[in-house]
């Protein structure tokens, strides 16, 4: 979809990438200090996401003011002109039990919708450098390297399944290759993004989570799927409802093969 404002989509996507990274500076000087006492700090958490949705909010107020932030309880509206038609979808930290223990999988998430339809999505990983970006419609892209899902046909030994935590409680698994969880969902998609990874099953998401990195697999060739086959449709979840089914994210020419692999247990 074009950007028909007096912004271009370079500017756009020139500030998303500017402001993703300064969050991602910010993000540094919380990283790894949670409490080492206690199994998770959640007051760490807590002050490092209103930190950074409060910095977003300041930066996007500087430079496109009339420009509206998703929020959770978000009421899908009719179609509006100028600014307030663009709808920026941050979310400040995906993977916070990596970020508070100090562990790098995690990162910071940003798309921009123009009446409800994307544009583009960001995803920075702070500690590694990583940054995944994609317009919608466009080429996926890992820095500045093309990237798109894996092209493999059949599943072996070799293959990569990404799951979340608690995956096991919910499926017997005869997937014959690597299964692994990161503790990002984010990083997971992006790893499919990438080919890295054939697939990640994903679980209790919410449109904020996946707005960015779902335009990210999607323009690398990914797509996600609900369990029973049917393709999922994000914008069902725009009022911030959270997403209660488990979902496959992976190329569809190899979706049915690992979804034989899986099955639910009662």
């Amino acid at each position: 979809m074009e950007i028909s404002s007096s912004e271009g989509i370079e500017d756009l996507r020139r500030f998303a990438q500017e402001v993703i990274s300064h969050a991602g500076q910010e993000a540094l000087s919380y990283y790894g200090k949670g409490d080492p006492y206690v199994k998770f700090d959640e007051d760490l958490v807590t002050q490092a996401e209103l930190h950074l949705t409060e910095f977003f909010q300041d930066q996007l107020i500087a430079h496109f003011p009339e420009h509206q932030v998703f929020a959770n309880d978000q009421e899908k509206r009719g179609y509006t002109h100028g600014g307030k038609r663009y709808l920026w979808v941050y979310d400040a930290l995906d993977g916070v039990a990596n970020f508070q223990a100090g562990i790098p999988v995690w990162g910071i998430s940003l798309a921009l919708l123009e009446n409800f339809w994307p544009v583009f999505g960001v995803f920075y990983m702070p500690v590694t450098g990583d940054l995944f970006h994609a317009q919608a419609g466009g080429k996926a892209f890992w820095g500045s390297k093309e990237i798109s899902v894996s092209a493999q046909e059949n599943i072996s030994n070799e293959s990569l399944l990404l799951t979340y935590s608690r995956f096991h409680q919910h499926y017997h698994s005869e997937f014959p290759g690597k299964i692994r969880d990161l503790g990002c969902t984010a990083a997971h998609i992006c790893l499919v993004a990438t080919g890295r990874a054939e697939a990640a099953v994903i679980f209790n998401e919410t449109y904020q989570d996946l707005a960015a990195v779902s335009i990210i697999v999607g323009a690398a060739g990914g797509k996600f799927y609900k369990m029973d086959g049917n393709e999922f449709s994000l914008n069902e979840f725009l009022d911030g409802q959270g997403i209660g089914n488990h979902l496959l994210v992976a190329a569809p020419d190899i979706y049915s093969q690992i979804r034989d692999y899986l099955e639910e247990t009662s």
